[in-house]
């Protein structure tokens, strides 16, 4: 049984949620995320459930620790957390959705103590060796709050039974048991070499509720990363200049 907890999302593109806890009353987090806790709240890392949990945690693009955050004063405390990227964070009430929810790795934020959070495989060999960032995913269990961070801006969508959805594989955030993964091929030779959209697109089949981010972590590290590399050489110059011109005037260059 989760503990109930109370929260409220904070910021515009770069949210937080501060978590407001009972006595007794505790939050999971990935290591790293936390902003602030007050007093009365405290802090232990562990593994979560032994050296085992901690691998299979790993392989869902989490890292082998996870800290609990639990109020063990009187009155309320207050907790924050801050996801590592711009974007939003999305409320996931596990009660509400079945019980359980996958997520995209590296999406888990935080979640009220008693959630689980393990590793899910795809069902098909294809989604595995094709789908980019969905081979491994992370399941969500419990009857608690869980969070989930995202890139740009979140759509929500309900697929209805036999409803297919194609989608880039790095924009799919997550989506219910319900929903079939698949990998799909986009097919055309123009379309494969000048599409700029990758080879393949990930299939989703209803029915069930699924979560989009229009803004993947990956696509803004290939764009800063290209930007970076095009302007190396520009920058350089520019630097170069300036560090040629500034020792001149230290050295007594007359032409300067």
């Amino acid at each position: 049984m989760a503990d109930v907890i109370d929260y409220k999302i904070i910021g515009g593109d770069m949210q937080i949620v501060e978590i407001e806890l009972d006595p007794n009353e505790g939050v999971r987090a990935e290591v790293g995320a936390m902003m602030y806790m007050e007093d009365g709240i405290e802090m232990n890392t562990g593994t979560g459930g032994g050296i085992f949990k901690g691998f299979r945690r790993m392989l869902s693009g989490d890292g082998f620790f996870i800290t609990s955050f639990v109020h063990g004063g009187s009155g309320k405390s207050h907790v924050a957390f801050g996801a590592p990227f711009p974007g939003k964070i999305i409320t996931l009430d596990l009660e509400m959705l079945g019980g359980e929810f996958i997520v995209q790795r590296d999406g888990f934020l935080c979640a009220a103590q008693g959630v689980d959070i393990d590793v899910a495989f795809t069902k098909k060999l294809g989604a595995g060796f094709f789908g980019g960032e969905g081979f491994i995913l992370q399941r969500l269990s419990g009857n608690g709050l869980a969070f989930v961070h995202a890139g740009g801006t979140i759509i929500e969508k309900y697929l209805k039974l036999g409803e297919r959805l194609r989608v880039d594989t790095g924009c799919l955030v997550g989506m219910a048991p319900s929903v079939d993964y698949d990998i799909q091929y986009i097919g055309g030779f123009k379309n494969a070499l000048f599409g700029g959209e990758g080879l393949f697109l990930a299939q989703l089949k209803g029915p069930g509720v699924v979560f989009l981010q229009s803004l993947p972590f990956s696509r803004l590290a290939d764009r800063i990363g290209s930007a970076i590399g095009g302007n190396r050489g520009e920058s350089k110059g520019v630097a170069g200049m300036g560090g040629d011109l500034l020792g001149g005037i230290l050295g007594g260059n007359k032409s300067y």
